[in-house]
């Protein structure tokens, strides 16, 4: 364990094995090949496809999560099943958002909410299904409970449990953040940093990023840096500090920022000007979004200008998708997160919970895939969209819209695949 897993961690980190039993929501044997498996029911495991989408969810937090859970991890193999699941309470957003870098590699942990004290069913299915393992830094637990004292959702009976708890956001970010540091072996070089009075929209494309990089989340407020996150920042020796949503802070946060680290905007303004009315507003989520899916600082960053590319889509009026997703930005395609628009006054966008901006549209253009007419598109690549959420939250209309954006064209301008030398 590193120095820097040994300082004093601002949660109550606590492991504990659940000895009475736990009716539907029993896990069957921890062994790969052992035991009984939670058969795959149809229950928030998916909806309409089409060519180039695949729609995950239903009409809530709990059944979106399950959804993109089981489709990365359907514990049927060995492979498919994760060390530990995350729980949070689906009225906990800060506890939600920060809790996204556990998806990222080694410890891959997908998310599930609770509502309040209650498991719902849909989750209880999910957990019993995908059988974690436990993981070795965090005592053996397979579901690690996330939350402020008042939303900590209830350790499920039969499971390994380990619990973060901690007096406000910001001091729970610390403690996620350090315990995503032990499952890497080493303190993280590289944060991400948020205002937690943003509006949430704003924040969401941090949950897929966090994901994808392993990049720990902290917060601060709109117009100073708490103690904690101080604290954490300075233990971290200078890290590059990535802002997401870089004008809901005040010129004066950014100025205690760049004593503690490098610090990198990602998107809107920057400096003295940015947030300066310091409200925790400002800045478009939908253009956000993309800017964070298109930087890219060395290693770090999704860097995505081309094509070739998996692309995960929400509603921005359903910010507790943007975790539930985030295990999609660190498996599979590994694709960014996407705002889609609200709904306009004319008939056709009254059919559809949401909609594609015109800047997104701009942005899929740009990244369209396309092949030229000596090369055919088998040899070519591809894109793909994850949607999720019923058509309550993105309409058929909007889906098929996004996947005519996402298909493979001709073009005579298409940059054509050298030809390889044939063997001897």
């Amino acid at each position: 364990m590193n120095a820097h897993a040994h300082r004093p961690v601002a949660a109550l980190l606590v492991c504990a094995v659940a000895l009475a039993g736990c009716g539907k929501s029993a896990p069957s044997s921890s062994s790969a090949s052992g035991g009984p498996i939670a058969q795959v029911s149809s229950a928030g495991a998916g909806g309409l496809s089409t060519k180039n989408t695949t729609r995950l969810g239903g009409s809530d937090p709990a059944t979106d999560a399950a959804a993109v859970a089981r489709a990365v991890y359907p514990g049927l193999t060995s492979g498919t099943r994760p060390r530990a699941v995350v729980l949070v309470d689906e009225h906990d957003w800060p506890a939600a958002l920060i809790a996204s870098v556990l998806a990222s590699a080694p410890l891959g942990a997908p998310l599930l909410y609770s509502e309040g004290s209650t498991l719902p069913a849909v989750s209880s299915q999910a957990l019993a299904a995908m059988r974690p393992t436990g993981d070795g830094q965090a005592g053996g637990a397979q579901v690690i409970r996330i939350g402020a004292a008042s939303t900590l959702p209830v350790a499920p009976a039969g499971y390994r449990t380990a619990t973060l708890t901690a007096s406000d956001p910001p001091a729970l970010a610390v403690a996620v953040a350090r315990l995503a540091g032990r499952t890497h072996g080493v303190a993280p070089h590289q944060v991400i940093v948020l205002s937690e009075d943003a509006p949430p929209a704003l924040a969401m494309p941090a949950a897929g990023l966090s994901a994808e990089s392993g990049a720990p989340i902290l917060l601060v407020g709109s117009v100073s840096v708490p103690a904690a996150t101080r604290s954490e920042l300075a233990g971290l020796h200078r890290p590059s500090i990535y802002l997401v949503g870089p004008s809901a802070l005040h010129g004066q946060v950014l100025a205690a920022l760049a004593r503690l680290g490098s610090v990198k905007p990602i998107g809107g303004d920057s400096g003295a000007e940015a947030g300066t009315g310091g409200n925790g507003a400002g800045g478009d989520p939908i253009e956000s979004a993309i800017a964070v899916a298109r930087f890219v600082d060395g290693s770090f960053g999704w860097g995505i200008h081309e094509p070739g590319h998996g692309l995960v889509f929400v509603n921005p009026t359903r910010p507790l998708d943007a975790p539930a997703a985030a295990s999609l930005s660190a498996n599979g395609d590994f694709g960014p997160l996407l705002l889609l628009g609200a709904s306009g006054p004319s008939a056709r966008d009254s059919l559809a919970g949401a909609v594609v901006s015109p800047a997104l549209t701009a942005y899929l253009s740009d990244i369209k895939p396309a092949y030229s007419p000596q090369v055919p598109p088998v040899r070519s690549v591809y894109n793909h969209g994850w949607l999720i959420g019923d058509e309550q939250a993105i309409s058929a209309v909007t889906q098929a819209e996004i996947d005519t954006l996402l298909e493979i064209t001709p073009s005579a301008t298409a940059t054509e695949e050298p030809s390889l030398p044939l063997a001897e």
